[in-house]
């Protein structure tokens, strides 16, 4: 493993989550969040683990606000060695009673976003023949998610790149993994199932989750820790749900 991550979407829920698990196993940490007093706070919570964090403010979607953030973490950190694809958005709706601007949002930031931050940082990564990536997916990109297609869509679109990716970059000893969370116990997951439609879509999966609760980002985060770790050398090109045993397709 290297000695320094970017995390993306890291002020809070999964992507704190796995900023202080990285931080545990030695890593610092640039706290990437669209929110600066989010991305502050997550930094602030790094260093009293005992942690190095840097705060950065970027909405991933902005090629230059990742540009700008990439360089800040860099200038005070050191080279980035793994970069977590964490930063995400979502809101429930029936594609058919959606519309392009939705769309258009959906795609820049769970999709371009995706793009923005690991094109800024893969040219470094490949002229030090190492490092490594990992993309926060979901099971929506993997199965379908009833309200969700739009961002199943983006989801889906993560997996794909990051399994093309994972075959360029593979002879600079680069790899490139996706993890799909499935329901998981978030200020998004809140945000976005609201009113009885999203209670009721909300209460479906918990009643379909054969290990009986929702996931917790903590649970997420253990599986970027192993995919960012030394003894996941040698897997790339790989798609890891996280979600209670909710899907099991392969």
């Amino acid at each position: 493993m290297g000695s320094v991550a970017l995390v993306t979407g890291a002020g809070r829920g999964i992507g704190r989550a796995i900023a202080l698990r990285l931080a545990r196993d030695g890593l610092a940490i640039g706290i990437v969040d669209v929110d600066p007093d989010t991305a502050e706070a997550g930094a602030a919570e790094v260093r009293a683990a005992g942690g190095r964090a840097l705060p950065a403010t970027a909405d991933v979607a902005d090629r230059d606000a990742v540009s700008r953030a990439v360089a800040a973490v860099e200038a005070a950190l050191g080279p980035i060695d793994v970069l977590v694809n964490n930063a995400g958005w979502e809101r429930l709706h029936f594609f058919v009673e959606s519309d392009p601007a939705l769309w258009d949002r959906l795609i820049a930031v769970n999709l371009k976003g995706v793009l923005n931050t690991t094109h800024t940082v893969l040219q470094a990564m490949v002229t030090r023949s190492g490092g490594r990536i990992v993309s926060i997916a979901s099971d929506a990109g993997r199965v379908g998610s009833s309200g969700e297609s739009v961002y199943s869509a983006c989801k889906a679109g993560v997996i794909g790149f990051s399994k093309a990716l994972a075959r360029e970059v593979a002879r600079h000893a680069i790899t490139v993994n996706v993890v799909c969370p499935g329901p998981t116990d978030t200020r998004l997951l809140s945000d976005v199932m609201t009113g009885d439609r999203g209670a009721k879509v909300l209460e479906s999966m918990r009643r379909g989750i054969p290990l009986r609760r929702l996931g917790q980002p903590e649970d997420v985060a253990g599986a970027v820790a192993y995919l960012a770790s030394d003894e996941a050398a040698y897997v790339t090109g790989q798609v890891l749900s996280v979600s209670g045993g909710l899907t099991m397709v392969g």
